[in-house]
Parts: C-alpha cells; sequence; structure tokens
C-alpha cells in the first residue's frame, strides 16, 4: 500500500457540491398530478463533504422526524439514487492506493449500510428473513439453521463471504466484537433462533467484520435493551477513534446522541436539510428556533415542527443519558407535555384469556425461556394492560410466539389460550383450538410481523390482511370492517400518503384535486408497503394489530421507529380511536376532516398549533356521532413490550420483567401505580436498579 508524501492533503471519501437528488429520472415536463407517486427533488443543492482523514474528529449523526428521509439520506451517501448534475457527487479517496483492492473505486462496498428493516440487504440475515414465522421455530432448514458463528464469518454453503487468499474476519476483532456486542454466548445457536435485540447486534457484528471504510448504522440502538447499548457505544466511540470504520448514524430527534459524534445532519419533513454542521453550532440554531417560536418571536416552519425538536440534544455517556433536550423550559413545561392518556383502566378483570403454568422453552439443553426451578407462571385476563420487559434474549420474543401460537411447543407445554388447550382433552367436549381461531384473536404488531410482511402489498391490503388467514390470502371483509379501515386511513393519512407532505408544492386547483383523491383513498391503493418510510411501515403494522379489535393485542416494539409526535397519535388512538384528538389540534382536525386527511397531532407540521398546550378533547367525529374505530375496551387484554419508557401506553399497570436466561433468576412480577412514562422510581423498579 502506497501513502502520499507527508503534508500532502488526502482526498475525502464522500464529496457532494450542490447535489440535488431524485429517486426516479425527473421528467422534463414534470406534473404533480402525473403519477401517482410524486418524484420531488430530494435535499436540493446539498453539499456535504466527508474527509478521509481530517484533523479533528468526523463523527456524524442524521436526525430528523418521521418520514424525514434519514434512510435516504444514508443511501445516497453510498451511491443510490440519481444525482443531478451527476459529477455533483464524487468518491475521489476510494480510487487511492490505500484502499484495499476488494473495495477500490467500489462504493457500495466500501460504505456500508446497517438497517434493520426487512428490506435491507446489507447485513440482513439473508435466508433466514424469508420463511413464515413460524419456520424459525420448525425442523433443520439448510438456510436458515448455520450457526450465529458461521453466518458472521460467513461460513455459510448458500453464501461463502471469502475465496482463498481473500479477507478474512481477525481472530482478535471476531473476539472483541463478539464480546462487547453480547454474542459469544450465542454463538453455537442457529441464526434463525436469534431474537429481535440480537439479530441487531448480530447485523452490526457482520457488518464490522467486512472492514468497510464507512459504516451507516440506521438507528443502532432502537429495539435495544439498556445494558446493551451501554456496551455498544463504547465499541463503536473506539471504532470512531480509529477511523476504522468512520461511523455515520441516523436517529430520531427525541434519541440521546453518543457524546463522541462531533456533527449533525437535521432534515425536514419535506426531505431538506434544515441544519448541517458542527454539533454544537447546530443545537445552539435549533434551540435558537425553538425558544423563539415558543416566546412568539418566529412563525413554526410547517417542515420543522417544534414538537419534534424538544426533546433533540439530549446526550447519552458512558454514566446514562444526560441532559433535558434543547427546549429545557418548554419541556418542564407541564402545560406542554403530551398529557395523561387515559391513565384508567377496567375495574375488574374478566376471564383468563392466557394461562401459563410452569412454562420452560429450551432448544436441545439451552434454556430460553422459564430457566428457573417453577418455570413460567403467568395469567393474562379480559381488561388487563400488561407490560413485558427484560434485556435482550430474555424471552419476550418468546412469549409472543408462544401466546400467538407460531411456536410449535405451544402443543406440549402447560399453555391454555382462551381457556382452551391446543391439544385434544379428553372429556372435555371441546375441539382443541387451531392455529387459525388463535389468529383470528390476537393482534399483533412486532418486528418478526414487519420482516414477513410481503412489501407488494398496497398498504389498504396491508390493513384488511387484519381480517385474512395470511398476509396474503383474501380477507373476510364485511361493511362494518370496510368503514373501519376506511376510518383508519383518513385519520392516518397525513403519516402514511407518502406525497402528503409535498402537498406545499402543489397549485390550489392541484390541492383541490388531491383533496378529492384523498376522500377517495386513492393512495391507500397505489402505494405499496415496500414503498413507505421505515415509520411508516410501523406505523401501518400497529394499526393493523388493533383495528378490529381483537381479544388479545400484543404490541411488541411497536413504536420504534416513530417519533414523538406520531407515537403520541398512536398512543390516543390506541385508548380511545377517532372518538378524541389533541385539542391543539383541533382546529385543524374541523379543517381537514371534510376532505380526508388526518387530524393532525401536535407537532404534526401545522402551523403556530404544536406549541399550545396539549390536551384531549372529543374529535369532531365523536361530536357528529360518526365515530368508526373505538379504543380498548374491558373486553380486551392489551400486552406491549418495550425497552424505553415512553413507548408504553399509559394504561399499563401489571408487569412482568424476565431476567437473563442463563442467570437461573425468576421473573419478577408487580404493579404499578400510575403511568409509566412519567414514572422513573416505576421504572427503575421494573429493572431492579431502585436500590432495594
Amino acid at each position: 500500500m502506497r501513502f502520499p508524501p507527508p503534508g500532502t492533503a488526502r482526498p475525502p471519501i464522500i464529496r457532494i457540491t450542490n447535489g440535488t437528488f431524485y429517486r426516479h429520472q425527473p421528467s422534463s415536463h414534470p406534473s404533480h398530478l402525473s403519477h401517482s407517486h410524486p418524484n420531488p427533488p430530494l435535499f436540493s443543492n446539498l453539499t456535504l463533504t466527508l474527509p478521509s482523514h481530517p484533523s479533528s474528529p468526523h463523527n456524524w449523526a442524521i436526525l430528523g422526524p418521521s418520514q424525514s428521509g434519514k434512510t435516504t439520506f444514508l443511501q445516497l451517501l453510498r451511491g443510490s439514487y440519481l444525482c443531478f448534475p451527476p459529477t455533483a457527487r464524487s468518491f475521489p479517496y476510494l480510487s487511492t492506493d490505500e484502499v484495499a483492492p476488494r473495495l477500490r473505486g467500489n462504493p457500495s462496498k466500501a460504505i456500508q449500510y446497517v438497517g434493520f428493516d426487512a428490506t435491507s440487504t446489507s447485513g440482513g440475515l439473508g435466508a433466514a428473513a424469508s420463511s413464515y414465522i413460524s419456520a424459525r421455530y420448525e425442523s433443520h432448514r439448510e438456510q436458515t439453521d448455520f450457526s450465529v458463528r458461521d453466518w458472521l464469518l460467513g461460513n455459510t454453503e448458500l453464501n461463502p463471504s471469502h475465496m482463498p487468499g481473500e479477507y478474512q474476519v481477525d481472530p482478535e476483532l471476531f473476539e472483541r466484537v463478539v464480546v462487547d456486542l453480547r454474542l459469544d454466548t450465542l454463538l453455537g445457536l442457529p441464526v434463525s433462533f436469534l431474537s429481535n435485540g440480537q439479530g441487531r447486534r448480530a447485523r452490526i457484528a457482520r457488518a464490522l467484520f467486512t472492514d468497510p471504510e464507512v459504516l451507516l448504522l440506521d438507528e443502532p440502538f432502537m429495539g435495544l435493551d439498556p445494558a446493551t447499548v451501554a456496551g455498544l457505544s463504547p465499541l463503536l466511540e473506539s471504532l470512531a477513534e480509529k477511523k476504522s470504520p468512520r461511523l455515520i448514524l441516523a436517529a430520531r430527534p427525541q434519541d440521546p446522541l453518543p457524546e463522541w459524534i462531533t456533527h449533525l445532519v437535521y432534515l425536514r419533513t419535506d426531505s431538506q436539510v434544515g441544519a448541517m454542521g458542527e454539533r454544537g453550532t447546530v443545537l445552539d440554531g435549533l434551540r435558537a428556533y425553538v425558544r423563539g417560536v415558543w416566546k412568539g418571536g418566529l412563525t413554526e416552519d410547517e417542515t420543522m415542527p417544534v414538537h419534534a425538536l424538544i426533546d433533540i440534544g439530549r446526550t447519552l455517556t458512558n454514566d446514562g443519558i444526560k441532559g433535558e433536550g434543547l427546549a429545557e423550559e418548554l419541556t418542564r413545561s407541564p402545560t406542554n407535555q403530551a398529557p395523561i392518556i387515559d391513565a384508567s383502566t377496567p375495574e375488574k378483570e374478566g376471564e383468563p384469556l392466557v394461562e401459563m403454568s410452569g412454562v420452560t422453552v429450551r432448544y436441545g439443553t439451552k434454556a430460553v425461556l422459564g430457566n428457573w426451578p417453577s418455570g413460567l407462571h403467568w395469567t393474562v385476563r379480559r381488561g388487563s394492560r400488561w407490560g413485558v420487559f427484560g434485556p435482550n434474549g430474555s424471552g419476550k420474543t418468546t412469549i409472543v410466539s408462544l401466546l400467538c401460537s407460531d411456536h410449535p411447543q405451544t402443543y406440549s407445554l402447560p399453555i391454555k389460550l382462551f381457556g382452551r388447550s391446543r391439544l385434544p382433552e379428553p372429556g372435555s367436549g371441546q375441539r382443541p383450538l387451531t392455529f387459525w381461531d388463535i389468529q383470528s384473536r390476537v393482534g399483533h404488531s412486532s418486528p418478526e410481523i414487519h420482516q414477513h410482511m410481503p412489501r407488494r402489498l398496497t398498504v389498504r391490503a396491508v390493513l384488511e390482511s387484519a381480517w385474512a388467514d395470511t398476509f396474503s390470502s383474501v380477507p373476510k371483509i364485511t361493511h362494518e370492517a370496510r368503514e373501519k379501515v376506511e376510518a383508519t386511513l383518513k385519520w392516518f393519512a397525513h403519516e402514511l400518503n407518502p406525497s402528503f407532505a409535498k402537498r406545499s408544492q402543489h397549485t390550489p386547483d392541484e390541492l383541490a384535486e388531491v383533496a378529492k383523491e384523498e376522500e377517495r383513498l386513492k393512495w391507500a391503493k397505489d402505494y405499496q408497503f415496500g414503498e413507505l418510510p421505515f415509520s411508516s411501515q410501523r406505523l401501518l403494522l400497529f394499526l393493523r394489530a388493533i383495528v378490529k379489535n381483537p381479544d388479545i393485542v400484543v404490541l411488541d416494539e411497536a413504536f420504534s421507529g416513530m417519533d414523538d409526535a406520531v407515537r403520541d397519535k398512536c398512543m390516543l388512538f390506541l385508548i380511545h380511536g377517532e372518538s378524541k384528538t389533541f385539542a391543539s389540534a383541533t382546529a385543524a382536525a374541523t379543517a381537514t376532516c371534510a376532505s380526508g386527511t388526518s387530524p393532525a397531532p401536535s407537532g404534526s407540521g401545522s402551523k403556530g398549533i404544536s406549541v399550545a398546550p396539549l390536551e384531549v378533547v372529543d374529535s369532531e367525529q365523536a361530536r357528529t356521532g360518526k365515530v368508526k374505530v373505538h379504543g380498548l375496551t374491558d373486553q380486551q387484554a392489551l400486552i406491549c413490550i418495550s425497552h424505553i419508557k415512553e413507548e408504553v401506553p399509559d394504561c399499563v399497570r401489571e408487569w412482568v420483567c424476565l431476567p437473563e436466561a442463563s442467570s437461573g433468576e425468576e421473573a419478577r412480577f408487580g404493579r404499578l401505580d400510575g403511568p409509566l412514562r412519567v414514572s422513573k422510581k416505576g421504572w427503575d423498579r421494573i429493572w431492579g436498579v431502585d436500590g432495594r
């Protein structure tokens, strides 16, 4: 390898100078209504340089609310999307002799992307991700039964990662990464048995083993428990310090940023850059904007909603999360925090829906759930509101698979669902429950559902599949079900319709035509699931889980990937359906419901709205008696799994915290006095760090 003479400046890895990007070839005669899929310019006149060997650290984070284009921004950094002019984007350093021959001149290999949705191919789980959910637990399958060790090293028959003489993983790097990412005890497991959090860690590890020049991590801490985050951040910091590889992260505004991040890009909701530069400079500018709007001196920019900014700026350190965010006085003001959303629970719980009487799940000699003498004893009744917590790998995903009857051990374990066993019970006079019986009574949103949902289904078809036996089979849609689907799509049109945020580009006449199409919900039949941003996909799966009011609602990391404004709107919809809205959005709701658009939640981008005090009030639908979708009833049970207390619905009162599978400790149970979101003491008690 040859190096430049001392004092010679090395070219940057990525250089973008006044580049504008498009998803498709732009038309020479653009018309916003000429095609159902708009093709607006992305990140117009973008200028950004990622130096190869800077004199000071350049560790970037890309921030932005839902649908701002964080993933798109990361992908264009590795050569995706059309750049105009084509010469505006280049990769000078990748053409030098300092770059390994296998990476030289190839941005798609030298710049690795790790995302955590099923459409991500770089660092993905490959064949293991293509099977139906229950297949991960079934008999030997060559495509999915290779071990975690072999998958990490690329030693699989179907996809060898190297030929003799090519690059191989350094043994010391392998040992360090698997220990720091807490994968060392999982190396012998089939890769298809990994939980959601374990799979995320494995994808990051595999990307690190390819030794790229740049590693793009799309929300790397999402879905990880606090202990794993505490281990992952220092590992990434050490890599950043050695520039091996250079790191660029994407995150939501409310996510705490590692203290080693030095530079920020903040994206607006119209896929344009709102601010860029050194961390302190960008945060100071956003702080001035937030306070200016709050004090009344500035008009809120609809593409930079203040509600999405109030938590930005918190720092992830080795000692925990520090700071209160940009608008500290706004955050501390009780009139501007999201209100408690129906913290009450049914006075009397009903019949048992789930009964686990000493459950232990083992794969061979390895126990992954109930690894204590008595096993897991747990009963979920109608009207109960449960939170299920525990570190990654503690068995939360396994619990979901058991109560959804995806796991074959449901047949042999002491489990009753809806008062009945999966096997015939002599003398009971009842037939055993079928898989389809159970699936029809459980609404389920999880990373596993996200992974297996067919990307070709339209937005409307995904929602209607709540009434189908499988994702792609024909749903049994009644008139009532159709009304629920249409009401839900209209309520969340702002968040689900990718072209909604582009309406500012329309003329008044075009807006009238757009309103007619939105009333007919044409967009829900035009857009496919795979075309939606990650946050919108998560939102759609959440709505699919609750829209038909199933007996059991299971929300497994259902709100991950959403910004706090969308999450709060989902929380309100979960409890109240269409009947309630936020007072600060009342005017917008009244003005837009007639056109079939979404009543905007606080902070959704409407001018002059998001800084008003929040209050839950009756919606226009409730006042006119036109509510089609209602919230949770006392006949339903809710089970929520999350590692973030703000993503736990306020109605959750009972909790179970699972121990590390290898610890031998028993699960702990408890009851909350109030909403977990505003109770740090309750959260610490759940995780066993309350000092008792």
